[in-house]
């Protein structure tokens, strides 16, 4: 089993609702986002998937959010944005985009800082 990874990243701001404490009001954070692939063979290039396939569609999706509150993105506007949620959009938004016949998206993991991060997995 291979795996690959990228990091890539955002900024945003958001407000958790019906939190009772401060992060319920509106804050940012640079938001650190890793994406894994999984793959069972390399092709005959000697890689599971292109790392500049995984960059592109990361960042392509994350320009929607950056430098955005996202309680106003959809789902955003209804869904808490958690960190857990967001991993779980990222990875659920990624994988039709990236998984094929031998690479799957195993993970995300969306980091509010150096020491907090949740991760959502296949």
């Amino acid at each position: 089993m291979y795996e690959i990874k990228i990091i890539a990243g955002f900024s945003g701001a958001h407000s958790l609702r019906d939190y009772p404490g401060n992060c319920r009001n509106i804050h940012g954070h640079n938001w650190k986002v890793e994406v894994v692939m999984h793959s069972n063979e390399l092709d005959k290039l000697g890689m599971s998937l292109d790392f500049r396939m995984l960059k592109q569609e990361t960042e392509n999706l994350l320009k929607t959010i950056d430098h955005t509150y996202l309680n106003e993105n959809p789902p955003f506007n209804t869904l808490n944005p958690t960190a857990e949620n967001l991993a779980h959009w990222i990875f659920e938004s990624l994988s039709g985009k990236l998984n094929n016949n031998n690479a799957k998206l195993c993970r995300v993991s969306v980091w509010e800082n150096e020491n907090s991060s949740a991760t959502y997995y296949d």
